[in-house]
């Protein structure tokens, strides 16, 4: 008897997975980029006699630069596309962290951090895009948690690398070995990407995984000027205000708080920082995957997402007593569960834009609440860089200006979240009217 022939199963690729590893790449480089000046900072108050406000004020030139980049980043890569837009501000950045091999004075480095802040706003901007171009809304929240991660294994990375190649090539080198590198990223970057719908390597079964959302409600570019009237953007906006000035100012202010409250230094802070960052890439994942396991077993996403974000703002709290800690390796944890908790937050933060907005709007979204996170990292960096000059004039302690500091870390997480339910008690997409 004759059996009719089976009918083959489709294949379904994975492609996706690959781009998100891309993206991955990007913001784990973005960060080591940016965050190896932060990590040599107590080597160069040796080297060229700075103080603690001269690090604060060189560091603040990039969260200016970046606050103004943002302010144009996220439209231009909806305009000319997510390959071109993020390829050409990698490409950009990458030379920038070079530049810095050629500066020895206050002004240089000012100027140094100023060119790596305006590319380096494309980052978070294009991989948020990216995210919605190639994943359905029920994995966005896990792949933003894995990019997220990015940029805790990049600062992961740095004190290990600095404490390896800084004694050996010394710190020109090291900024033109870093920023170099960046450049193989690029090659795969061009290689692979493009459309999901235009990909060879994506097959039909996959690219239905990719569209089963339904239709945006807008199809039509969104102008500015209503994205800037809608709530959703401010819940975002406020969000990014309170919380990037804790993270970002942390890169700076954080190895100078544990080179000086625990005599740390450059052959044996790298333990400390990874382990603060190990942490930090877990929260990011882990806050990605809490909101999307919520989802699947049936919670909206409105308490999905606020449920990861309660959690991550009340793992927050313990930094307020960080000065107080006498042992190493306790302040390495609470410090790490306050990084772990703020990618938790973003990865949820991040993923409310997708959420609430189609997807050619996103990237100004997400770049418009990068330059209200660099304005609270500007106020931030200029608020420590005058306690340190205060505190110097007065012969107290630097441990009184880290205390105020901590202090206002744990409550600029409150008043994010507040914000944030307060002007979107319920996720929903909004409209182009």
């Amino acid at each position: 008897m004759l059996h009719p022939a089976a009918t083959p199963t489709p294949t379904t690729t994975r492609f996706r997975w690959m781009i998100c590893g891309l993206l991955f790449g990007a913001t784990t480089i973005n960060y080591v980029d940016r965050a190896i000046f932060g990590q040599l900072a107590p080597e160069f108050k040796k080297i060229f006699g700075w103080t603690d406000d001269n690090i604060a004020d060189i560091a603040l030139w990039f969260e200016v630069a970046y606050a103004i980049g943002l302010a144009f980043a996220g439209r231009i890569i909806d305009r000319v596309g997510t390959k071109l837009g993020l390829g050409l501000s990698f490409a950009a950045w990458c030379l920038a962290a070079m530049l810095h091999a050629g500066m020895a004075t206050v002004l240089g480095f000012k100027i140094a951090r100023f060119f790596l802040g305006i590319p380096e706003s494309g980052a978070w901007p294009g991989v948020t895009k990216a995210t919605a171009e190639w994943f359905p809304r029920r994995e966005r929240a896990l792949v933003a948690g894995v990019y997220n991660a990015g940029s805790n294994v990049g600062s992961m990375i740095v004190p290990l690398v600095a404490a390896w190649i800084f004694p050996v090539i010394g710190w020109q080198w090291t900024f033109i070995a870093l920023g170099g590198s960046g450049f193989v990223w690029l090659f795969f970057w061009f290689a692979l990407y493009r459309q999901p719908a235009q990909h060879p390597q994506v097959s039909p079964a996959e690219l239905a995984i990719i569209e089963s959302d339904p239709p945006d409600t807008v199809t039509d570019l969104m102008p500015m000027r209503r994205i800037l009237t809608t709530r959703a953007a401010w819940s975002f906006i406020l969000g990014k205000f309170f919380t990037d000035m804790i993270f970002r100012g942390n890169l700076i202010l954080l190895p100078l708080f544990f080179s000086q409250h625990f005599s740390l230094n450059i052959k044996n802070v790298g333990l400390p920082f990874f382990t603060i960052y190990l942490m930090a890439s877990f929260g990011s994942v882990g806050g990605g995957w809490l909101s999307s396991s919520f989802l699947q077993r049936g919670w909206s996403a409105n308490a999905a997402r606020k449920t990861a974000m309660l959690l991550s703002v009340i793992c927050v709290m313990p930094i307020m007593l960080t000065t107080h800690i006498t042992s190493m390796w306790l302040g390495v944890f609470v410090c790490g569960l306050m990084m772990a908790a703020h990618q938790s937050w973003s990865s949820n933060l991040y993923t409310s834009i997708s959420d609430m907005f189609p997807k050619h709007a996103i990237g100004a979204v997400a770049g418009i609440g990068g330059t209200a996170g660099s304005i609270g990292a500007i106020l931030q960096l200029a608020l420590a860089s005058s306690l340190f000059k205060a505190a110097k004039a007065g012969g107290a302690d630097a441990d009184h200006v880290y205390t105020v500091i901590f202090v206002i870390a744990g409550f600029a997480y409150i008043a994010a979240l507040a914000s944030f339910h307060l002007l979107v008690p319920k996720l929903e997409p909004v409209r182009n009217r």
